[in-house]
């Protein structure tokens, strides 16, 4: 009776406290008592995480940072304010560990300290973390009455694929199912381990490429012809249209961007990106500088305001709104497929049309010269068409006269005669 007691009036406390406005005002009393300073943001995220344990879909992380640079003390404070029956704290293990152990992972919070290949356990890892890919597999195979490995054949598992990217593509957001790409890589990975193990004789997956690359599709820049339609029916979305058109910059870079990154006396945007964190220096075309100008003039922004706004509400554009309101002005403009990504593909060919070198656009577009290269160079037909017109110019190497002194035998310098 009084253990029942007990259980209530720790439960009334809990939902007291997750009911309280200020939880996690409360939440980085107790971290910081702990002796953790400075992360606050760091620490938060880390507790939402570690309490996601108890969704069907839990938040995955990777605590990435310089050797001691407090990367476990950091999760360690944090995982003080869990009950300790409900994490499993790894120090090292072997990759059969994860496929045989007795160990129960469902809802719980894995703390693996550090990656060590050479114990074996980052591919396990990798397959746990994945295991939504895998229940789509099984959920597939369940369909197809297949419940022996042997069977899982080369056709089977194209199959798959097909009945897969039929499901991504029926999400709101399936980006025409370049997830795929990552679930085959998943897969391949998990049967490979059948294969090392000698469970079955050969891997079943076929790659279909990296994850996070189309190598068929490459670049896709707007025409000429569809960048006057696009500006001539922007309307209320011309600011954004603009800074896309003359920056380049991702999506996620245009919604985040605030006034205090643009320099209008120095007529340059300066910011680091999100994706890979690179510092970039833009210098603002002029058509764009005169849009920035007029919006400074009427709103009187703070310089923590956010530059691009909702039309519709006028608070700041988020990036998904911002995809959308792109797509609805390339369907009023007659553009299909007119997403944020393609802007900064014009800009990239753009830059090299007029003579810049894949140097110059990695630096304002905050990549490297290798990806530039890559998706950029060999799938751009206006590149293509540029080097034919080179070749075609009538001008070259055989069309130089011969110099008559290039005909003259040389003296090799070991047989020079000797001066008199």
């Amino acid at each position: 009776m009084v253990k029942k007691v007990k259980n209530e009036v720790v439960r009334e406390e809990a939902l007291g406290l997750l009911q309280d406005d200020n939880f996690f005002g409360e939440f980085l009393k107790d971290v910081e008592r702990s002796g953790l300073v400075g992360e606050e943001r760091n620490a938060i995220l880390l507790y939402i995480a570690a309490i996601s344990a108890l969704l069907s879909h839990p938040i995955n992380v990777i605590v990435k940072g310089l050797s001691s640079a407090g990367k476990n003390f950091l999760v360690t404070r944090v995982l003080r304010l869990i009950p300790e029956e409900a994490t499993r704290e790894i120090t090292s293990s072997s990759a059969q560990a994860w496929v045989y152990g007795d160990t129960a992972f469902q809802h719980k919070i894995v703390y693996l300290q550090e990656r060590n290949d050479s114990a074996g356990a980052i591919h396990p890892v990798r397959l746990l973390i994945s295991e939504a890919t895998l229940r789509e597999f099984e959920k597939f195979l369940t369909e197809k009455g297949v419940s022996v490995l042997p069977d899982i054949t080369r056709p089977l598992v194209e199959s798959f694929k097909i009945w897969r990217l039929a499901g991504i593509k029926r999400r709101k957001y399936a980006r025409g199912g370049a997830g795929l790409v990552l679930d085959v890589a998943i897969l391949h990975r998990a049967l490979a381990f059948g294969v090392e193990n000698e469970m079955i004789v050969r891997n079943p997956v076929r790659m279909e490429g990296r994850p996070g690359e189309n190598p068929e599709r490459g670049a896709e820049p707007f025409t000429g012809a569809e960048l006057s339609r696009l500006r001539e029916h922007a309307g209320e979305d011309l600011p954004a249209f603009l800074l896309l058109r003359w920056t380049g910059f991702r999506g996620s870079d245009a919604v985040s961007m605030s006034w205090k990154e643009v320099h209008l006396d120095q007529k340059e945007i300066e910011r680091v990106t999100q994706k890979r964190k690179k510092k970039v220096v833009v210098p603002i075309q002029v058509e764009l500088l005169f849009a920035l100008e007029a919006e400074y003039a009427s709103r009187k922004p703070q310089a923590s305001d956010r530059v691009l706004l909702n039309p519709s509400t006028g608070k700041p554009l988020t990036r998904p709104r911002l995809y959308h309101r792109m797509l609805a002005l390339g369907k009023r403009a007659g553009v299909l497929n007119a997403h944020p990504h393609r802007f900064r593909d014009t800009l990239a060919v753009d830059m090299l049309l007029r003579g810049g070198s894949p140097y110059d656009v990695a630096k304002i577009l905050g990549d490297t010269i290798e990806t530039v290269e890559r998706h950029y160079t060999p799938f751009v037909k206006e590149l293509r068409d540029r080097v034919r017109l080179l070749l075609d110019n009538g001008s070259g190497l055989e069309s130089l006269p011969v110099a008559g002194n290039l005909e003259k035998p040389v003296t090799p310098l070991s047989h020079s005669p000797k001066p008199n």
